[in-house]
């Protein structure tokens, strides 16, 4: 018989009457990858019974240190005493055995990869964790790309990443909690920070979203973040994904938090600045004038990637004044035969070179890059020839999307992209006074948007103690302080260089 305890149903004594439920519960023996053997406990003489989920358990590793035991030992010291004690201290190998005592414990360790062990006579039961999921092994970062530093990328195991982690960052005060998400399907999410660094006011902050979220299922990453996100309408992304345990690793010690989930390869870091945006994960692989030469060619980029299109259109249409001559009298010759407006024709190109690369992108990998490389040079040749379009917007659009693969985060170059359409309307209607009414009130919005409670301008403005690694960076040996805008509780690195005799 069954009782219900806080909404839970919880086992019987009798094994044939948890079994049944436990059969019910998954539409066994519809369901075929429920798997079921019964057998008798050779040292406590009793029957029971080993579940696990087919797919999702290592067999090898349940004959060996689970079903093995239960049936070859004849000893132990629990004659008389409990007998899950018995079977999870003396019998059974496997030393991760916990208890549990509703079926809702039962059923989501079962899905979780874990092996369940009923006895008769038990209200309760064993589970061990004997995850045996299919993983990919761990490779180069796809997308992160780094020509000096680690070339490990995460995969979709959280184990293998949580160990990643591990591997980089050998702290004894490095936590992992874990939560789950999900009413029908369930999912884990670890909360990995830094425990005498990291801010408990964003640890708290963070936990207790993602106990908020109410869903039927998380499956990835990525959907948890919308879920997480503060400010889901903005273009501003609130969180930065990575895909390296290295640098994943670096976040940590300067008291961020990262999360990590079943099923994606990468690590989502919380909260974030913009100049964790813009930063590259070789940054601090390179000597400091290297690094500090490609964070301004990067900003340069940056800018070109999203004013240059509207700036082109503002000078064409509404202050050719600003243009030399001898330069107007050859963008003259070059629009002549063109027959559309400069609007139109900015907003043409631009949507073909969009096209070529989403095409690029879902094309299969072998013919991907000559899609793209073909396609371009065969649209903005066929353009040109045909007086659709002017050769000097070929060269402005193809800087402009040159530029804008330089921004090292996906999430800000989708930001980046978006806003230089909207530039490119403004400009083509209002001038410079366009642009600079569009710029302004980004800039304003910037200056009160905040990721989880840190301003996304901070440490810049508001002003907060940092190591100045914003724009520029200093030398490591001069990065001496955490960035204060997360309310680190150790702020001091103490880097020390080495002196010469």
């Amino acid at each position: 018989m069954t009782t219900q305890t806080d909404g839970k149903t919880e086992l019987s004594t009798r094994l044939s009457a948890n079994l049944d439920r436990i059969k019910r519960d998954f539409a066994y023996p519809s369901n075929e990858a429920l798997i079921i053997r019964n057998l008798v406990v050779a040292s406590l003489k009793c029957d029971a019974a080993v579940l696990y989920l087919e797919g999702t358990a290592d067999v090898n590793e349940i004959e060996k240190r689970i079903i093995e035991p239960l049936i070859e030992r004849t000893n132990t010291s629990f004659k008389n005493g409990n007998p899950l004690d018995a079977v999870r201290l003396e019998i059974v190998t496997h030393r991760t055995g916990k208890t549990a005592s509703t079926f809702d414990a039962i059923n989501e360790g079962l899905l979780n990869g874990w092996t369940i062990v009923l006895i008769e006579g038990v209200n309760q039961a064993l589970k061990f964790e004997t995850r045996g999921f299919e993983t990919r092994q761990v490779s180069e970062p796809i997308v992160e790309h780094v020509i000096r530093g680690p070339k490990e990328a995460f995969t979709e195991s959280a184990a293998i990443n949580r160990s990643l982690v591990r591997k980089y960052l050998r702290d004894r005060h490095l936590v992992a909690e874990t939560l789950n998400v999900g009413d029908r399907s369930v999912s884990e999410v670890t909360i990995m920070y830094v425990k005498d660094l990291a801010d408990p006011n964003i640890v708290d902050s963070i936990k207790q979203r993602i106990r908020a979220v109410r869903t039927d299922a998380v499956l990835t990453l990525p959907v948890l973040e919308q879920y997480l996100d503060d400010h889901p309408y903005s273009l501003v992304p609130s969180s930065l994904n990575t895909e390296r345990p290295d640098r994943a690793s670096a976040f940590l010690l300067e008291g961020h938090v990262i999360l990590l989930m079943e099923n994606s390869p990468a690590a989502l870091v919380l909260p974030i600045t913009i100049w964790s945006l813009l930063h590259s994960a070789e940054d601090h692989y390179m000597r400091w004038a290297y690094s500090n030469f490609m964070r301004i060619i990067r900003l340069l980029a940056l800018f070109v990637a999203v004013m240059t299109p509207s700036m082109y259109i503002a000078v064409a249409t509404f202050h050719e004044e600003m243009i030399p001559t001898d330069l107007l009298l050859a963008i003259a010759a070059t629009r002549e035969k063109v027959p559309f407006p400069a609007l139109l024709e900015v907003l043409l190109m631009e949507f073909a070179f969009e096209l070529v690369r989403e095409a690029a992108i879902r094309v299969p990998t072998v013919i991907g890059p000559t899609i793209g490389i073909v396609g371009a040079l065969i649209l903005g040749q066929a353009a040109v020839e045909a007086n659709i379009i002017s050769p000097i917007l070929v060269v402005i659009v193809a800087m402009t999307g040159i530029s804008s693969f330089t921004i090292p985060e996906p999430s800000l170059n989708f930001a980046v992209r978006i806003t230089r359409f909207i530039l490119l309307i403004m400009g083509a209607f209002m001038g410079f006074f366009g642009i600079a009414l569009v710029v302004a009130c980004l800039l304003a919005y910037l200056t009160t948007y905040s990721s989880y409670g840190v301003p996304f301008l901070s440490p810049l403005t508001p002003h907060y103690r940092s190591s100045a690694d914003m724009i520029l960076r200093m030398p490591v040996h001069k990065e001496r302080m955490r960035p204060h805008n997360l309310n680190p509780q150790d702020s001091v690195r103490r880097p020390e260089r080495i002196k010469k005799r």
